[in-house]
Order: structure tokens, then C-alpha cells, then sequence
């Protein structure tokens, strides 16, 4: 049995999100049911992260065993062939140590969170951002962005349904940059709660907005009550960017 380490880029439109669903496609399942095309055998593939519906993956690190004998660049283009037409391709693929964990030997995660600042509806990046049409002052958000890094309880920005121990995490980065009309968010931390980037960003866009000040964003923060959030944004300009291991 060999332990096989792969990095993964997906669309995440078409799918339920990256776990497998009873009620719908799922990424997990679209590459275990490839490598069963490819090996015979019914592997179950662990991810660094899970992603929510319509949220997008530019190298998610995953892991799966498989017993059959077979270099990693055969299997990363038998399971590229077999996945066709599903939007998920795998990046790299490489032998690891069996102790080695998608999941739990992850240090850090990261994420970006794509937004269009206009008028004029989405074309090409339907999907794939969130389109914003009142003006944005990304130079605001960034500054009240740091009100959220470091050690807090995020309970304000956790989804109800997070299955997190705790509500308290530590955020490493939280970046807010503008290029034209497009503003990144550029989120770190060792892990996330369940919503937690969206529910920060659509907070961060009511302070671009003007119908927030910074202070209403510490106050809902330390409100640690999901009934003080502003906004949570849509998944469509959410990406998982990269996992960390040391």
C-alpha cells in the first residue's frame, strides 16, 4: 500500500462542495470515482480542508492510499483522462510517508477571496467572483481588517452548523488589496471555523461600503454572537489557495 499525496485545482461551480454528498456531486467523490476507473480499488481520499458549495480550489493537498504499483506521473494522467469532463485536475502527485496527513499534518492553511467592484454584471468570471456594484473603499477594509487578526473567538463568523471544538482560532493574515476593479482578500491561519472567511469578508464589504465603521466590526466580532453579523458573502470568490506542512 502506498500513500500517495496529490495537489488539486477545481472549479467549484458544479459541485456540492469538496466532501462527498448523498444529494449531489462532490469533488471527493468525482477523484475516488477515477481512481477506481484507474486502480480497481474503492480509495478514500482525505483533503487538507473542506470547501463549501460553489467555493473553488487552486492547490487543495489531498491524500489517498492505493495498493496498486504505479508511478505518480501514470497515476496523475490516468486520473486527469478519467475525470474529463468534471473542471478537476490534478496538479502533482507524489509518494509520501505513510504517517504523512493531508488533514492533520497541516500547519496552515490559506485562502483568497476574489471581488469585482462595478456596475456591469459578469461575463467571464461568473462564478468565479463576487460582484460588487456600490464602490469599495479597499484602503478601509484593509485597516479594519487587522481589528480581526490574531487570537479571538470567532463565534460572530461561524456558521451554525460548524462542527469546530471551538470557536476560538488564531488568524494569522487578513490582507485586503485592490488592482482596478478587482480587490483580493488574502486570509491565513493554521484553520478555519466553518464560514468563517465569507462571514469576514461580507463584514469587511459593508465597511467598503460606508455601512460600517471600523468600530461596528470590533463590536460584532466581540459580540461572539452569529446574530451580530452583517453579511455573509457569496462562495462564488472564495478559493483555497494552500496548505502548509512542516
Amino acid at each position: 500500500m502506498t500513500r500517495f499525496a496529490f495537489t488539486v485545482e477545481f472549479d467549484g461551480r458544479p459541485f456540492m462542495g469538496w466532501q462527498r454528498q448523498a444529494h449531489g456531486p462532490s469533488v471527493q467523490q468525482t477523484i475516488e470515482d477515477a481512481i477506481f476507473a484507474v486502480t480497481g480499488e474503492r480509495a478514500v481520499i482525505h483533503a487538507a480542508g473542506r470547501t463549501d458549495a460553489g467555493v473553488h480550489g487552486l492547490a487543495m493537498r489531498a491524500h489517498a492510499d492505493i495498493a496498486r504499483d504505479i508511478a505518480p506521473f501514470r497515476l496523475t494522467e490516468a486520473l486527469n483522462a478519467r475525470m474529463r469532463p468534471h473542471p478537476v485536475a490534478i496538479l502533482d502527485c507524489a509518494m509520501v510517508a505513510d504517517d504523512w496527513h493531508a488533514r492533520f499534518s497541516c500547519v496552515g492553511r490559506s485562502y483568497v477571496y476574489r471581488i469585482v467592484n462595478r456596475r456591469a454584471p459578469l461575463t467571464v468570471d461568473r462564478g468565479l467572483m463576487w460582484r460588487v456594484i456600490q464602490p469599495l473603499d479597499a484602503g478601509a477594509m484593509h485597516d479594519a481588517a487587522q481589528i480581526l487578526v490574531g487570537r479571538h473567538d470567532f463565534t460572530t463568523f461561524r456558521s451554525a452548523h460548524c462542527q469546530a471544538d471551538s470557536p476560538v482560532k488564531s488568524l494569522d493574515r487578513l490582507d485586503v488589496e485592490r488592482d482596478g476593479d478587482r480587490i483580493a482578500i488574502h486570509a491565513a491561519a493554521r484553520s478555519f471555523l466553518h464560514h468563517q472567511v465569507r462571514s469576514m469578508v461580507g463584514c469587511l464589504a459593508l465597511v467598503g461600503m460606508g455601512r460600517w465603521r471600523a468600530d461596528d466590526l470590533r463590536a460584532a466580532l466581540e459580540a461572539r454572537d452569529r446574530a451580530a453579523l452583517g453579511l455573509n458573502a457569496p462562495p462564488d470568490g472564495l478559493y483555497f489557495v494552500r496548505a502548509k506542512y512542516s
